[in-house]
């Protein structure tokens, strides 16, 4: 038992991933997709929902105590300005480009090209018109930049916690810090009860991960013995044309950010995002994955803890490489299978409106997909069409949302190592403690 937790946590994460993997399909097509999936609903699913649950359970709490902590370290509340100048500027110039990356793989494989539409069922179509029914799109761009101000203030502070409303625990957060620092010897007190409960709900975080590897597994296990391979039979070409863009925009725009912006070395950054990107992989969720990010950033990365605590929650929230990347390869995906032709205008938009969109997105699984509604409008897709392509998407969409989430986590990790150094929050010998050379 020794042995198994003196292995780095992200091996056995990896790990329980590709077991949990094997389980799921050997199942699937070893006893057929329908005795499968009621095995692994009935025995690993409850698994992986439980620790769905865990990590969850901390978040609230979690980005709470530490954001407060976060902004007291900082001593002096000027820095919030241009630590959170830095950060949106940079959260908002990766996603423009991650949905660049989504148009330019959907223009060259071409994923909705001769796609059979009248294959989806009616059942789909009912389900699709349903979720979307319970996630209206947001509207214009100026309704979705009011909308996005007006949540970040939180009417009842507590109401938001108990909502997981993560932009408005953000705001409370960071003002209960600032009039902490402001009331100088008065605020003692509540610093140093905020400070302790940082510390440990770092310490739960940490104990929490230990059951990671078995949560993966059982995530895994559910994911491919439901679904199985058929995404790649059915929407192949949109499955490679995602995990292509993906992969791309985490080496080109990420890595640029890491070696030639910062000038560091890429491999201690991609050995250091390894736990979280399996936990977002397996989850789904950029929430859920909160906590392991945090622990990365701080453990692996070098991260200061100012950063850690105020970077990546905003980023969990906002920042949605993943899922702006998608709504553009949507938006050709759907062009292309009804015969729409794309203007450059048109393109602009997409990309204006993936970034709104994806602002806006929880980070919670599938939810971009309904949102899509919006990008699909500006070029012309109709009601009933928005309806016929999410009902194309939705029975496959958990295989696409592990990767964007994946995006989402890296992204936010990138951005957070570029304001740590750039604040001189940042620990180069951590950091290159992982670096092979």
């Amino acid at each position: 038992m020794k042995a198994w937790f003196e292995i780095d946590l992200w091996k056995r994460v990896i790990l329980g991933l590709l077991i949990g993997a094997a389980i799921g399909l050997g199942l699937r097509y070893g006893i057929g997709p329908d005795r499968a999936s009621d095995i692994v609903t009935t025995w690993f699913k409850p698994v992986g929902d439980a620790f769905i649950n865990l990590i969850r359970m901390l978040v609230v709490p979690l980005i709470f105590a530490t954001l407060v902590s976060g902004v007291l370290a900082m001593g002096d509340p000027k820095r919030l300005g241009s630590l959170g100048g830095r950060a949106l500027a940079m959260y908002m110039i990766t996603t423009v480009i991650a949905v660049c990356f989504g148009l330019a793989l959907g223009t060259i494989i071409q994923p909705g090209a001769g796609f059979d539409l009248s294959a989806v069922s009616t059942t789909d179509m009912e389900e699709a018109r349903e979720r979307l029914a319970a996630n209206p799109a947001p509207g214009s761009v100026l309704e979705q930049i009011i909308r996005t101000l007006l949540s970040i203030i939180p009417v009842n502070p507590v109401d938001a916690m108990a909502k997981g409303d993560v932009l408005a625990i953000i705001f409370f957060a960071i003002m209960l810090g600032v009039a902490t620092l402001m009331a100088g010897e008065a605020g003692e007190p509540v610093a140093r009860v905020m400070n302790s409960a940082a510390d440990v709900m770092m310490k739960l975080t940490i104990i929490i991960m230990e059951v990671a590897p078995i949560g993966v597994l059982a995530l895994m296990a559910w994911v491919l013995g439901t679904r199985g391979l058929v995404v790649l039979e059915v929407l192949g070409k949109m499955t490679l044309a995602h995990y292509l863009a993906c992969t791309l925009h985490m080496l080109i725009t990420y890595g640029f950010i890491v070696k030639v912006m910062l000038r560091l070395p890429l491999i201690p950054f991609i050995r250091g995002v390894a736990d979280p990107q399996a936990v977002a992989f397996s989850t789904s969720s950029s929430n859920a994955t909160l906590p392991v990010t945090m622990t990365a950033a701080n453990k692996n990365l070098g991260i200061g803890k100012p950063i850690a605590s105020s970077v990546l929650p905003l980023g969990a929230t906002i920042n949605m490489d993943g899922t702006a990347l998608y709504q553009g390869l949507i938006a050709l995906f759907a062009a292309q299978a009804l015969g729409i032709t794309m203007t450059p205008d048109m393109y602009f938009t997409i990309i204006l409106m993936a970034a709104l969109v994806s602002i806006g997105t929880a980070g919670i699984p599938s939810v971009s997909l309904f949102l899509a509604a919006t990008t699909l409008s500006v070029i012309g897709v109709t009601a009933e069409n928005t309806v016929l392509i999410i009902a194309i998407l939705f029975p496959f969409d958990r295989i696409l949302d592990m990767m964007r989430t994946v995006t989402n986590v890296t992204g936010d990790l990138a951005v957070a190592v570029a304001v740590a150094k750039w604040e001189g929050e940042f620990d180069e010998g951590v950091y290159r403690a992982r670096d092979p050379v």
